[in-house]
């Protein structure tokens, strides 16, 4: 079974100065990963280059700094030597939607140097938002198409998927986020098992799940017997495997305790569990 952590679920321990991304390659192989799916601010000294790409007066030709390059390779040797590929590389602020050009332009820039830090590390997938109002007016579902088809054929180039997220705004809507990646070839689904609008979780897992090609298998706390008390999130998974899912589960704990090394274990061991009695 191939396991990956995003690495937000250790977003307090960043924010509180004591996790990087060092530590993170390091606590995935502690704790029985098979892959990196790295957010994008434990990669910090490129989130303080972000401002760069999205000032470039050419973002076609967006070129990382030599600083870039000297910090990837220091982190894709870390990774190397501790025999972890990179997955997913997941992208806040660079979302397709903005209400105007120039913004719309700033966020694509972004989105092609995180495309560049991708190619460099080796990852195989990057998770680019839609961005936009929940309704998403058939203006704004025009531009987010338009969008997601210049990320993927430039990502194609690289060797590298682009995926969605039912996250925020429109995709937190499954008859949206079916809409999207039917309209763009190419374009793949990072099914998190959370972030739907409220009533909708059951109806985006089964809606959802055939176009998964990555997880956040997303926990907040855990009853006696190790099942994620908010949400029957085993079912979110079964359904995963029912539609053929056969991809890295991927893992997105947000203890409300707080212990995110706790939260981590345990949800690999609901999904060891979940996963593995219903495949035999």
């Amino acid at each position: 079974m191939d396991l990956a952590i995003c690495s937000y679920s250790f977003h307090r321990l960043l924010a509180a100065g004591k996790h990087d991304i060092f530590k993170y390659v390091a606590d995935c192989r502690k704790m029985g990963a098979t892959q990196l799916d790295p957010w994008d601010e434990h990669l910090a000294s490129l989130k303080e280059s972000e401002e760069a790409w999205r000032a470039n007066a050419d973002p076609e030709d967006l070129q990382l700094s030599p600083q870039d390059e000297a910090y990837l390779d220091q982190v894709k040797r870390a990774a190397a030597e501790a025999g972890l590929p990179f997955g997913c590389i997941v992208v806040d602020g660079a979302h397709i939607y903005e209400p105007t050009p120039e913004a719309r332009r700033a966020n694509r820039a972004a989105a092609y140097g995180w495309l560049e830090v991708a190619a460099r590390l080796g990852a195989r997938q990057v998770r680019i938002d839609a961005g936009g109002p929940e309704e998403m007016p058939n203006n704004v579902f025009g531009i987010i198409v338009e969008g997601y088809r210049d990320l993927v054929a430039r990502g194609q180039e690289k060797g590298i998927a682009i995926l969605m997220e039912n996250h925020w705004g429109p995709s937190k809507i499954p008859e949206n986020v079916v809409k999207i990646l039917e309209a763009v070839d190419g374009l793949g689904l990072l099914f998190d098992t959370n972030n739907w609008a409220p009533g909708m979780w059951e109806k985006g897992w089964r809606m959802c799940a055939r176009y998964a090609r990555a997880t956040h298998i997303k926990t907040f706390s855990f009853d006696q017997d190790g099942n994620e008390s908010s949400a029957d999130i085993a079912q979110a998974m079964r359904t995963l495997v029912d539609a053929g899912y056969d991809g890295p589960w991927g893992i997105e704990s947000c203890p409300r305790d707080g212990d995110e090394y706790e939260g981590v274990r345990k949800t690999i061991a609901l999904i060891r569990r979940v996963v593995g009695d219903w495949r035999t």
